[in-house]
């Protein structure tokens, strides 16, 4: 880990090397799972899925393509504020397509609700959830995660793309934030 990052960081949670491996589990369970099932988009929530989707998708054998969308509920805090926004969108049409919706963390579920039934409205032939991390204890919503990396304790998690306040993305491993570091932002 990076010297400079070490002061927020109570625990490593999850190690680079664990995550490699899961990763490369979860790409060959997509590529079976829609082996021969028609195109297949893979859709980024930005920001935090960047680092997870780009090495997802270097182990998924078959043809994808990419879209991004940016949405937001938490703005600066580490609390949702129950409003679900877009702030980016797709670049195309998502008819007769199946997506997979690529996440970092599903929390209380919101979002991900919210994501799923916009974007079959847009009459996308399927929609499915690969999350590299879940927290249950969370959930509000109902949410079906067909592809979960790794199960979470209600901690306030960074690193791998996952952030506080924009910082601690890259932290190669996935920890556990110092509570004394975000409290004081609260």
């Amino acid at each position: 880990m990076k010297s400079n990052l070490c002061d927020a960081v109570e625990k490593v949670l999850i190690p680079k090397s664990e995550i490699d491996k899961r990763i490369e589990e979860l790409g060959q369970e997509i590529t079976e799972e829609y082996r021969d099932k028609g195109e297949l988009i893979v859709v980024g929530i930005l920001r935090g899925a960047a680092m997870f989707m780009s090495n997802l998708t270097l182990n998924i054998d078959l043809e994808v393509g990419i879209d991004f969308m940016a949405v937001s509920s938490y703005g600066h805090s580490s609390e949702s504020s129950g409003t679900v926004r877009i702030i980016k969108d797709l670049e195309e049409d998502i008819a007769g397509k199946n997506i997979l919706i690529v996440e970092d963390i599903v929390d209380s579920g919101r979002t991900l609700s919210y994501l799923v039934r916009n974007l079959m409205d847009r009459k996308a032939k399927s929609v499915k959830i690969a999350s590299l991390l879940d927290k249950p204890e969370r959930r509000t919503n109902e949410v079906d995660v067909q592809f979960k990396g790794f199960t979470v304790p209600n901690e306030f998690i960074v690193g791998y793309g996952l952030d506080f306040a924009q910082q601690f993305r890259n932290i190669e491993d996935i920890c556990i934030l110092k509570k004394s570091f975000y409290e004081k932002e609260i």
